[in-house]
Parts: C-alpha cells; structure tokens; sequence
C-alpha cells in the first residue's frame, strides 16, 4: 500500500506542478482573472494532498484500513474537488457541454478531502 500511495502522491506532485506552470502561463491570457484564481485553487488543493499522501504513505503499516479509506478519501478529493476546478475554469475556452453539472462535484470533491482527515486522524487516534 505504501508504493501505491506514494506512486499516487507522485502523479498528482507532477500534474499539480505541470498545471500551474500552465494556468500561470499558458492559460492567463485565454482565461479571466476570476477562472485563473479558480484554476489556481484546484492546483492549490491538488498540491496540499500531494504532501499529504506523502505523509501518509509512511503510516501505511499504522491502521491500515483508517490510512486506506484516508488514501481513498484523499485521491477522490483530487479527481473531484480540483478537477472539476480545472474544468469549470476553463468553460469559457472548452465550451464542454457537461459544465452546468460540476458546480456539485467541488464540495462533493470537499466532503472526501474532509473525510480523508478524519480518516488520519481517527487513525492516530486508534494506535497505542
């Protein structure tokens, strides 16, 4: 479990890296300012749980149920929070049809970051 969450940590580490070179750079002038800070706070997010996926790779062995579910919790967090960040910003450019569905994705997106929290925490909580 620890290599998977690491390799996870990874991906998201690189594409939150790659995302914001592009937003800042590629995206600024296509974008409104109001869709670059939305942009921005999807990367934001996305690197925040990189570091910590990071961290929780090295309690893999601690509760490992509690660290999955947090594992899961968190990887969700990312593909819905800022994902659909990234695809609500970028509506004015993509004119994708399925926009007016993502405005619930985000706190959705939320409510697993959240619950991958609670998730560590319990499992701290739980060790002796």
């Amino acid at each position: 479990m620890e290599r998977r969450i690491v390799l996870t940590a990874s991906v998201f580490g690189l594409l939150a890296v790659i995302l914001g070179a592009f937003g800042a750079h590629g995206l600024k002038s296509m974008l409104s300012s109001n869709a670059i800070e939305v942009w921005s706070k999807g990367v934001e997010y996305q690197f925040y749980h990189a570091l910590a996926l990071l961290f929780l790779s090295r309690m893999a062995t601690v509760r490992p149920r509690l660290i999955w579910l947090s594992y899961l919790f968190f990887t969700l967090g990312v593909i819905c929070f800022s994902g659909s960040l990234y695809l609500l910003s970028t509506r004015e450019i993509t004119n994708i049809s399925f926009a007016s569905i993502l405005g619930p994705v985000t706190p959705i997106g939320g409510l697993f970051f959240i619950l991958g929290w609670v998730m560590l925490f319990l499992s701290v909580l739980k060790n002796k």
